[in-house]
């Protein structure tokens, strides 16, 4: 069997941060909008575990698709191997959580074709461990997640399109939440402020002022609709009801911004692509 997943993306349509734990992991409070822009992870059986991907920069050992694949092999005493590869389309280090969902579609993906039988909860409980928003996309619910990510709440989000525009700049999420500037005490709120859009990212005035090229693309966006940061950035968003407004503002990007347009999911792409190719559908 070989499989052809999908990782899809997600906004943050707010990040709260309400304080910070003893062992350094912030306390969250945010909107996970997942959307149908996708890098894809192709799997197949092989002796041992092989990875590449279409960005040679990014296929080595560190990778989470790596990571993810041995945690699962260790875990369930697998004795099987993959070759995988990674087509990735999606910023890197853009606040799209595409490391995350890359791993977490490793994840499904190879508890399907190693039959390992592992439920959603046992996979979201193992992606934890490599990272706090693994366990979304394992899940694959657009969702309300408080905690360090772990606290869960499936939502339906009215449907919308999203113009996602990436400066040429990475932000270090690290370099962020141990920065001593940023907010770390926000009043806790109800996730229908959130949906209602009554909230912000408490990273944004700290990452506007270090990476002038992410203060530029929101004043660009501005210019039209209200935009703000996804996660820690560097990717800003602003939302629009129509494909056809969306795609008018990509249209006029400037020769130094690159964006796309994307469709709001209350149920991630890779849920009917895993059910589709493991059942013949």
């Amino acid at each position: 069997m070989t499989l052809v997943l999908p990782a899809p993306a997600k906004i943050n349509l707010n990040l709260n941060i309400i304080g910070q734990r003893d062992d350094g992991y912030h306390l969250l409070q945010s909107l996970f909008q997942i959307v149908d822009a996708c890098d894809y992870i192709h799997l197949e059986h092989s002796d041992e575990i092989r990875f590449s991907c279409n960005h040679p920069e990014l296929a080595n050992d560190d990778n989470l698709v790596v990571k993810a694949a041995k945690l699962l092999k260790k875990h369930t005493g697998c004795t099987q191997g993959a070759e995988i590869f990674l087509d990735k389309q999606l910023p890197f280090g853009g606040g799209l959580g595409s490391g995350s969902s890359d791993a977490a579609t490793t994840l499904i993906g190879l508890n399907s074709l190693w039959k390992c039988g592992l439920s959603n909860e046992e996979l979201a409980k193992l992606g934890l461990t490599l990272g706090a928003d693994v366990p979304i996309f394992i899940y694959g619910k657009s969702a309300w997640v408080e905690g360090i990510g772990e606290l869960i709440e499936p939502v339906q989000i009215p449907q919308k399109y999203y113009v996602v525009v990436a400066p040429d700049c990475h932000v270090s999420t690290v370099k962020i939440f141990t920065h001593k500037r940023l907010t770390r005490d926000s009043p806790i709120i109800k996730v229908r402020l959130a949906l209602e859009g009554h909230a912000n990212n408490d990273c944004e005035a700290l990452v506007r002022d270090l990476y002038p090229e992410v203060n530029e693309a929101l004043n660009w966006l501005n210019q039209f609709t209200k935009a703000k940061l996804t996660g820690t950035g560097g990717c800003v968003f602003a939302q629009f009801d129509s494909f056809e407004d969306a795609r008018a503002i990509v249209n006029m990007l400037p020769a130094n911004l690159s964006g796309i347009v994307c469709k709001g999911c209350d149920t991630s792409p890779l849920i009917t692509a895993i059910e589709d190719q493991t059942t013949g559908v």
